[in-house]
């Protein structure tokens, strides 16, 4: 998974998660390897921490529970601000990074040998769906906070537009699944794009062409999807829950200010109002992990 750290006095997602053995895993690929990228402060500024004066799309506006105040409110400078960046490490860029965390993963999960609950987020979210399908029978659930999207192409979040450059060619993933009937090569899903979207400032979705080939390994883990009402992701965030539901996983998206969490950013569990984001995952548990 993917988890970023909260600053000095947040409390961590991994300490109001309770009730089992709890393992958090970080990137493979996060090393010192050639080929790598990382987010500059300014960056970290624009997409995540400043966003209602600095994001390029429409929903950064509604942006409310960074935790910090005073004049350099989630910029450098702000104590909070430097200490979340302090936590950014270089990632390896490309495609070997899925196959590094996916090979990565079915060893952790083949270790523990028992049935765990998958909480993943961003980058991270493309993994789960992999692990998932590799060990379907160790795998009873999975929470997904903005998981890597959207389908077959890339957006254009200033512009709400694909853009040209390849993305999650095999749906939802960059990496091969167990599709029913069995897919050879990506082009096979025969991707169509929606004719219209669900709603403003967001894109229409990539779907398959029907009838859809289903993912069998994932049909029987339920999934949880949420969107935060003021992140990048909701302007494509619907897509990965819609190809899921075509395929037969059933999973349920939630965009978070529906159920009284509002103003998140992407970087959520950074957010003031992450404890309650906690909660309304473990009530979410309680009534679909018996």
């Amino acid at each position: 998974m993917k988890i970023s750290t909260p600053p000095a006095g947040r409390g961590l997602w991994k300490s109001r998660l309770r009730g089992g053995l709890l393992y958090a895993a970080v990137l493979a690929g996060v090393v010192l390897l050639c080929n790598l990228a990382i987010r500059t402060a300014k960056n970290l500024e624009q997409v995540f921490t400043d966003i209602g004066a600095q994001g390029n799309w429409p929903q950064a506006k509604k942006f409310t529970q960074w935790p910090g105040d005073g004049p350099n409110k989630g910029k450098m400078g702000d104590p909070i601000f430097d200490a979340f960046a302090k936590t950014q490490v270089q990632f390896l860029a490309g495609g070997k990074q899925a196959q590094l965390n996916l090979d990565a993963h079915i060893a952790l999960l083949d270790m523990i040998g028992t049935p765990v609950i998958l909480l993943t987020h961003s980058q991270g979210g493309e993994f789960g769906w992999q692990i998932a399908d590799a060990r379907p029978k160790l795998v009873k659930a999975i929470i997904t906070a903005e998981p890597a999207g959207p389908p077959i192409k890339g957006v254009d979040i200033a512009k709400i537009a694909y853009n040209q450059n390849a993305n999650l060619s095999w749906g939802v993933t960059s990496l091969p699944l167990h599709y029913d009937p069995a897919v050879n090569d990506p082009s096979e899903l025969q991707p169509v794009l929606e004719e219209k979207s669900e709603g403003p400032d967001v894109v229409p979705c990539y779907l398959q062409k029907e009838p859809a080939h289903k993912l069998t390994n994932l049909k029987d883990i339920p999934v949880l999807d949420v969107s935060a009402e003021a992140s990048y992701h909701r302007i494509f965030d619907s897509c990965i829950p819609k190809c899921m539901n075509q395929a037969g996983v059933k999973t349920e998206y939630v965009k978070m200010e529906d159920v009284g969490l509002t103003g998140n950013e992407h970087e959520m569990m950074l957010d003031k109002n992450s404890d309650e984001i906690a909660k309304f995952f473990v009530t979410w548990l309680d009534k679909h992990v018996h």
